[in-house]
């Protein structure tokens, strides 16, 4: 019997997997509960407890408010489009939230805010233990949020900190921790590129700031270091690139770039900033047909997809910051077990930084296996260690 529910569930996975791949319908314009779908689920992988084994046992003993109903649910949401960072960051979130033997699905709002607000009120309503959020707006993230923290879901957050009112010197919501890439780090990473790549004597730098915002918190945060790169006379903003629409950061920081390019002949203007790596991908596209190899790309973030471009174009695309995103999905499901078992956990969270040169990188190289030419890649060590009763879980679900 159990092996036909299985057949059953899976057969209904695949259905709905491929109902989505045909083009999805308009988000409804108010929340119901029936209109959140996961992209993914976890519930068929064969790491999930079945109740009476010793997993569940140290599920009740951990975890006795979550298991209340017999499963441990975590809904993650990701508010950017479904890319190869996007991926890494799920894998990263349903694979140790597998390896703990919760059920994790996910959703996918591909930067469109108003599906945002609407996928997470959906999610409340229904029974998740815990709620990751990644990318949610500084608008809304607050008053999104706090129905979830007042149900008694656990919630962690990435690059979307809950300040009340959308202020970022206001209050943020009480029992969430957000986590966050070393923004500021990622952006002196990468200005500094830029600044040891030309001869000193050519400061200010011209620079093209590929940007989106105010209102989205990483992005607003290397804004600050920017902002001290351009007071301090080591470079100089030419032009301001970006998209109208953020769910087409890519093609809309392409046309945008495409748009004011011809304004700047070769010898006017030295690099582009991409702070986000969908808008370098965006101005790569704009210099390749618009046949420049004259400007250099100093970005922030990194991927499978980015690795090959770099590759592809040496001579433009010359280096990158980033984190691995595998890792800060494994971060933030490992924050919100600690939540579930009533260990103290910080307000905030950052994950350290490293540079990549595109000369270090090989065809050889990706996100798998980049650690063999950076230092310390994806690194688990020290990613809270304290909470030794994971390991035991962990052993567990593996048996």
């Amino acid at each position: 019997m159990k092996k036909v529910l299985s057949i059953l569930l899976v057969s209904m996975m695949v259905l709905a997997l491929t109902a989505c791949s045909q083009g999805g319908t308009p988000a409804p314009a108010s929340p119901s509960p029936a209109a959140a779908q996961p992209e993914k689920s976890s519930q068929a992988a064969p790491a999930a407890p079945v109740p009476g084994n010793d997993v569940a046992s140290l599920h009740q003993k951990y975890f006795p408010d979550q298991m209340a109903d017999g499963q441990i649910k975590v809904a993650v949401i990701r508010n950017l489009a479904a890319g190869d960072h996007t991926q890494q960051f799920l894998e990263g979130c349903v694979s140790e939230g597998q390896a703990l033997g919760f059920v994790v699905d996910t959703f996918v709002t591909d930067g469109d805010n108003v599906r945002c607000q609407e996928t997470i009120a959906q999610v409340i309503q229904k029974d998740y233990d815990g709620l990751i959020l990644s990318h949610g707006e500084a608008g809304y993230t607050y008053d999104s949020l706090l129905p979830a923290v007042e149900k008694g879901m656990k919630v962690v957050t990435f690059d979307s900190v809950p300040y009340k009112g959308g202020d970022v010197n206001g209050e943020i919501l009480t029992g969430v921790t957000s986590t966050a890439q070393e923004d500021f780090k990622l952006a002196e990473l990468s200005l500094s590129s830029i600044v040891s790549y030309f001869d000193a004597s050519k400061q200010p730098i011209k620079v093209i700031r590929a940007w989106m915002g105010p209102g989205i918190p990483p992005l607003d945060r290397r804004q600050t270091i920017y902002d001290r790169y351009v007071a301090e006379g080591k470079i100089e903003e030419v032009a301001l690139v970006g998209p109208v629409d953020a769910s087409n950061a890519r093609g809309g920081t392409q046309d945008a770039l495409a748009a004011v390019l011809p304004r700047f002949p070769e010898g006017t203007v030295d690099a582009i900033w991409g702070s986000y790596d969908e808008l370098a991908k965006g101005c790569l596209q704009a210099l390749n047909d618009a046949g420049r190899t004259d400007v250099k790309i100093m970005s922030v973030d990194i991927s499978n997809d980015d690795i090959g471009l770099m590759l592809k174009n040496p001579d433009v695309w010359v280096s990158t910051a980033a984190v691995d995103p595998k890792l800060i999905g494994l971060s933030n499901m490992r924050l919100i077990a600690a939540k579930f078992a009533g260990e103290e956990t910080p307000d905030t969270y950052n994950l350290d930084a490293q540079s990549v040169l595109t000369e270090i990188l090989n065809e050889n190289i990706n996100m798998t296996n980049i650690v063999q030419v950076v230092d310390g890649w994806g690194s688990e060590e020290g990613v809270f260690d304290q909470y030794g009763w994971m390991k035991e879980i962990k052993e567990a679900v593996g048996k």
